[in-house]
């Protein structure tokens, strides 16, 4: 179906997003006489270790495309070491729609909707219950420093459980945070949920370049976040958050407690954090990057661009 549709309509660029898309649409584009072919990646490459037969897959197309985008400096390093090479690599960032986030409503009323009181010290972690999203770790580390925080704090976890909630359930219990550890699961309204907190979260053991990071910094928080993907590229740190190793939980608490016990750096942070995302990271400058982009390639190809 798509190679009729590739003949029929003829674009003049075709544009692969995600594996499936890239490994099925990739021989149909050739085929069809695609002018101009880019994939884009826009996570590590770890799923490769899950589907053994994609990696071969995708690099023998790699060399038939006209670019090849990531969204981190990581995911381009990887690409280049699958030997796409350097002329046709490139970096376009996450876009995100910042005009829902930066608490156009008032926090208490955020916290009202969720039973928050005023002067509790509300955590925040946006992720699926996956196992590479790291919440085990981030309870071992609540873990740790709960008898050093502030008296009344709150951890609220927001995201898909995908098969590991009744065992995180179970580590709240053993840990001794059942009356802290909040579990949402999914949420519809992220920004009224980032309006209630203080403090941000991502404990990921991968990512490519998370959005729930945007998110948080539009919101204006500061966030602890692991060192792994384009995390350490959204979050500057000592300047919008903190970054930390992945699978370590002792300095992951060591972070947590540093901003629960220093407003002035939490708001330091914050607003470092929402300044940086409106320039860098809304969705009007990764649209314009693309645009950029397709005139780039289209003029090198000899297209003329309207």
């Amino acid at each position: 179906m798509l190679f009729f549709h590739l003949l029929r309509r003829k674009p003049e660029i075709v544009h692969f997003f995600l594996p499936a898309a890239y490994i099925l649409g990739a021989p149909a584009s050739v085929l069809a006489r695609s002018r101009i072919r880019l994939m884009s990646r826009r996570s590590q490459n770890r799923y490769q270790k899950q589907m053994f037969w994609s990696g071969f897959i995708e690099r023998q197309w790699h060399h038939r495309m006209s670019a090849v985008l990531g969204n981190s400096q990581n995911v381009i390093e990887q690409l280049s070491e699958e030997g796409v090479p350097k002329s046709k690599l490139y970096l376009v960032y996450n876009g995100v729609d910042l005009s829902a986030f930066g608490r156009q409503i008032p926090q208490q009323v955020a916290r009202d909707r969720l039973g928050l009181s005023g002067e509790a010290l509300v955590f925040v972690i946006v992720a699926n219950l996956i196992p590479y999203k790291g919440h085990a770790d981030l309870l071992q580390a609540f873990a740790k420093i709960k008898e050093h925080l502030p008296q009344n704090w709150a951890l609220l976890c927001a995201g898909r459980d995908d098969g590991i909630g009744s065992l995180l359930q179970d580590m709240v219990e053993e840990l001794g945070l059942t009356q802290r550890v909040h579990w949402l699961g999914s949420v519809k309204d992220v920004p009224s949920l980032l309006a209630a907190a203080d403090i941000a979260l991502l404990t990921s053991h991968e990512e490519g370049f998370s959005n729930a990071l945007i998110e948080y910094m539009a919101t204006g928080l500061p966030t602890v976040a692991t060192d792994v993907g384009g995390n350490p590229e959204a979050v500057l740190n000592e300047q919008t958050g903190i970054i930390v190793p992945a699978h370590n939980p002792a300095a992951l608490a060591d972070a947590i407690l540093r901003l629960a016990l220093d407003p002035s750096l939490r708001q330091k942070f914050g607003t470092a954090a929402q300044l940086l995302v409106r320039e860098r990271y809304s969705l009007e400058a990764c649209v314009e990057n693309y645009v950029e982009l397709y005139r780039k390639i289209l003029e090198e190809h000899g297209l003329k661009v309207g």
